[in-house]
């Protein structure tokens, strides 16, 4: 792959005490590894080891791509909200040398004409664009929609006793939903390849443009058809709305969106059951008190956020950030899950996180979710959990908690499999 760095962005070569690869003082002589068998299995004693080292430190990324690493959670708000010196054009990245083309997280650096690596105006319209159409979705309709698709999935495995919800429920609710309000055709083959192709470009090591490619194909012929016979769909109404953007910018935009709902959505379901299973503090008030089932996802975005880490914060210019020296064109990785368990951010070692919503697991600042993608989310996931626990109210593991393995991801929390059993039960009959 060509190096994507235009070549007025290319920087002069800095000394080696501050060259992208070598760390910086205080670092030990070796950064921690945000990838391996380590991290996989328990990320935020990795974050807690990390965090030795101050609020700010170099990690390495897979393929020993060294970056820059927040863990502190004042120092992500301020990246978060001084756009001016965190850019998100990667074409400015300083170290663009160290980057096989093969790279499994290309997918993540490689510019492309999506509304996220946009700057400036033209992502304010953008961005704003995508919040005026999600506003349009009427949340009784949304929950609607949920609540019919939960019904059919539980109805394929209620008389059987178990299930992996993984695979049965948790991917395949949110994907139909999004397919019904973006105006893709009821086919769950084909909608389900959609869901493949954007998990595996999120989570996949070896597969992952490839993944990305699948599903920018399908996005490709939905926009493409949405153009020339608009709908009552969410596509259709984005299309509308943006008519200087190109076929290929929607193409990007729409993407992104579906991108952002799915994944995520489905990641805040299985860590919300999976904490709903194995916490005593929820276990016991499954049946009675849905009260519990909100404050379990609240505290799933704290300790368990789906977005564990974010890529894509480029210096402009060179700067100080927790105490380091950031060079111009240094990527800045920010860890929102780290940061949400800052001990600054809870002096006194109790986390309690009841009706406390400032984490940063929906990032933040004019890079956040969308106006409207937060509380589009928390529906889907409320309402699928809901009803899964209304028509399977004694589903228990059916493996023992530390059996339960997680994807192999720096970005995203999610579990591979969440096998359960249960009474048996009939059909809806809808």
């Amino acid at each position: 792959m060509t190096n994507p760095q235009a070549p007025q962005d290319t920087q002069a070569p800095q000394p080696p005490r501050s060259a992208p690869d070598t760390p910086p003082p205080g670092c030990p002589a070796h950064a921690a590894r945000l990838y391996g068998p380590d991290f996989r299995r328990e990320p935020a004693e990795t974050y807690r080891r990390i965090r030795r080292e101050g609020q700010v430190t170099r990690v390495l990324l897979e393929g020993d791509v060294p970056v820059w690493f927040v863990v502190g959670y004042r120092e992500t708000r301020q990246v978060l909200s001084d756009v001016e010196t965190y850019g998100r054009d990667p074409r400015r990245w300083n170290g663009w040398d160290s980057v096989p083309p093969d790279w499994s997280l290309m997918p993540w650096v490689q510019y492309s004409p999506m509304m996220p690596f946009t700057e400036g105006e033209e992502h304010l319209q953008r961005a704003a664009a995508v919040s005026e159409v999600l506003a349009t979705l009427d949340p009784f309709v949304l929950r609607g929609h949920c609540e019919r698709f939960a019904d059919q999935l539980i109805d394929k495995f209620a008389v059987t006793g178990r299930a992996d919800l993984v695979y049965d429920y948790i991917y395949s609710v949110p994907t139909l939903v999004m397919g019904e309000v973006f105006g893709l055709a009821e086919d769950e083959a084909g909608l389900a390849a959609l869901a493949e192709g954007l998990t595996t470009s999120f989570v996949s090591r070896e597969d992952a443009m490839a993944g990305q490619q699948r599903a920018a194909g399908y996005v490709a012929g939905l926009v493409k058809a949405k153009r020339e016979a608009p709908g009552p769909d969410l596509t259709s109404r984005f299309i509308q709305s943006t008519p200087n953007l190109t076929e290929e910018q929607h193409i990007a935009d729409v993407m992104m969106l579906m991108a952002a709902a799915l994944p995520l959505t489905s990641y805040w379901i299985g860590n919300t059951l999976r904490l709903l299973l194995t916490d005593e503090r929820f276990a016991t008030t499954l049946t009675g008190n849905r009260r519990s089932i909100g404050e379990a996802m609240n505290e799933v975005l704290w300790v368990d956020t789906p977005l564990q880490n974010l890529i894509g914060r480029y210096a402009t210019r060179d700067t100080v950030l927790g105490g380091q020296r950031i060079r111009t064109g240094d990527l800045v990785v920010l860890g929102l899950a780290a940061a949400n368990a800052d001990p600054l951010l809870w002096p006194d070692g109790h986390v309690g996180h009841a009706g406390n919503h400032s984490h940063v697991a929906f990032s933040g600042g004019e890079y956040g979710c969308p106006v409207g993608g937060p509380e589009t989310a928390r529906i889907i996931a409320e309402t699928t959990i809901e009803v899964l626990l209304d028509r399977v109210p004694d589903l228990a593991l059916a493996v023992a908690p530390e059996e339960l393995r997680w994807m192999d991801s720096v970005w995203y929390r999610c579990l591979e499999s969440l096998p359960i059993a249960f009474t048996p039960t009939g059909v809806t009959g809808g």
